[in-house]
């Protein structure tokens, strides 16, 4: 047996001490010293920053929010009790990194919660690039005019109240009128025309979520949207976090050139989550005891719309707030606020809901700060004495409460608005093409509907539709592509009604 000699053992030692490397590792840690309602208040830390994620044992995971002379204001993400595995005297540690979303194409089609993790059984995202959620709304050098058309298929909206791509349109109104009805409907409609979709559920019910998902599936929107998810039993932070990871998603599309439709539902669920957690961070109350910061608070998410320049790609992101109202007081808090972000509002009414009027969008309180610049040239001109007909009719409706005699005119424009009202209603998820659109609205605003009954209507123009799609089907598809009505299309678009209304039959 060989024993290993002094010398040898010396030069095995030297030899590892000259390759030893040591690796020193240094971590920034605190504690926790107060913890509830997913709020942990933790003590040191004192290099963290806003918005940083930090990590608790367990798995769990906060983000800093408020940072105090002694202390840090943490909200915890998680489900039902988010820090239930969260006790006094824990560690927790800085990540050095701030809350990000993943994005890009891998998230089209997917349902995610506000940390970006997927929950619709599909397995991971395999994301390849992340965004903060939180970021900086392009400067005025950046965007340029708002001139294109975002259709909705609605024919309430596309005809009176337009919205562009690049825009922020408010829809708001009383719970259970219809405001989700009209997002999907613009969501649904945007197939085929590349724009991708994000809807953001905030504060809904489980059931609700997962039937729009449902209604997504059923018309192939899905194969074009993401929804971000942040359901009522989600905690506040994943509630309030919720608008701002579905604007990041939406970002990434539109600094890659292309067109991307938001719709946040809805942000009074977000004011009240942001709310309940400014209290339990002690921040001061103010009106309604929301935070001093709560119209920052959506003005830092809605001003991240916008069209940008040809030099940074052209792309666009259009968002849709949704905001529910009590008792139609549009002038409360939230509401005001939210108006006053906004480049305009779609105000559905209870009262027209509940008469039959669908979508019941108030035309007099409703209101698009783009105007005509985001509709097509042929919309312009059949839509254009649209809104005016229907304010002459809605004021000459109050005239005969009174009783009073009405001259032929008089009796003939009440005659037109009612059969215009009826031509406005439309079928929840039936979104109508540009070219359809105008095929219907041209034979309203002309006078072709004056001498059919109220009640036959819709039938004419469902028939209509069907007898211009097997007669005259270039007609719908020369508007759809030159997105203009041309004097010789008009003169053909005459003559093809006057044959259609000879074969149509009163019932």
């Amino acid at each position: 047996m060989n024993s290993l000699k002094p010398e040898e053992i010396t030069s095995i030692i030297k030899t590892e001490l000259e390759n030893f490397r040591g690796h020193l590792k240094t971590e920034s840690v605190g504690s926790v010293i107060q913890v509830g309602d997913a709020i942990a208040r933790v003590y040191g830390l004192d290099d963290v920053m806003v918005g940083e994620i930090i990590e608790f044992p367990n798995n769990v995971w906060g983000m800093a929010v408020n940072l105090e002379e002694d202390s840090v204001g943490v909200i915890i993400f998680g489900r039902d009790n988010p820090d239930k595995s969260i006790r006094e005297g824990d560690v927790v540690k800085r990540t050095g990194k701030i809350v990000e979303m993943p994005v890009g194409d891998c998230m089209i089609g997917r349902v995610v919660n506000a940390l970006g993790h997927p929950i619709d059984g599909k397995g991971e995202l395999n994301a390849t690039k992340f965004r903060p959620v939180e970021g900086s709304s392009p400067d005025v050098i950046s965007r340029q005019p708002i001139n294109a058309p975002l259709q909705t298929g609605i024919k309430a909206v596309d005809t009176m109240i337009p919205i562009g791509r690049g825009q922020r349109e408010l829809i708001i109104g009383d719970r259970q009128t219809g405001k989700t009805a009209i997002a999907i409907d613009a969501i649904i409609n945007q197939k085929g025309k590349g724009v991708n979709c994000v809807y953001v559920a905030i504060g809904q019910k489980i059931s609700s979520i997962v039937s729009v998902v449902e209604v997504l599936k059923k018309h192939g929107a899905m194969e074009y949207t993401t929804v971000v998810s942040a359901s009522s039993r989600s905690s506040a932070s994943s509630q309030y976090l919720a608008p701002y990871a579905g604007c990041a998603i939406a970002e990434e599309w539109m600094h890659n050139g292309k067109d991307v439709l938001v719709v946040y539902d809805d942000l009074s669920k977000h004011a009240q989550a942001y709310r309940q957690l400014a209290l339990l961070l002690r921040r001061p109350p103010g009106r309604e005891a929301y935070p001093g910061d709560i119209f920052y608070l959506h003005a830092r998410l809605l001003e991240r719309a916008a069209k940008l320049s040809e030099r940074l790609g052209g792309g666009s992101l259009t968002a849709l707030p949704i905001i529910e109202t009590q008792g139609g007081d549009i002038t409360s808090y939230i509401p005001t606020n939210v108006i006053s972000i906004t480049d305009g509002q779609i105000y559905l009414e209870s009262e027209l809901f509940f008469s039959g009027i669908r979508p019941a969008i108030n035309v007099g309180l409703s209101v698009s700060r783009v105007g005509g610049k985001a509709q097509a040239k042929a919309m312009r001109k059949v839509a254009g004495k649209l809104r005016l007909e229907l304010a002459q009719y809605r004021e000459l409706v109050t005239f005969l409460q009174f009783g009073s005699d009405l001259d032929k005119t008089t009796q003939n424009q009440i005659a037109r608005g009612e059969r215009i009202v009826e031509l406005l209603k439309q079928v929840q998820y039936e979104p109508l093409s540009l070219g359809r659109q105008i095929l219907v609205i041209f034979t309203g605003i002309n006078g072709y509907l004056d001498d059919i009954p109220t009640d036959a209507v819709r039938r004419f123009e469902a028939e209509f539709i069907d007898f211009m799609s097997r007669k005259y089907p270039d007609l719908e598809k020369n508007i759809e592509k030159d997105g203009d009505l041309l004097p010789d299309e008009t003169e053909r678009l005459k003559q093809a009604i006057l044959e259609f209304k000879k074969t149509f039959t009163v019932k």
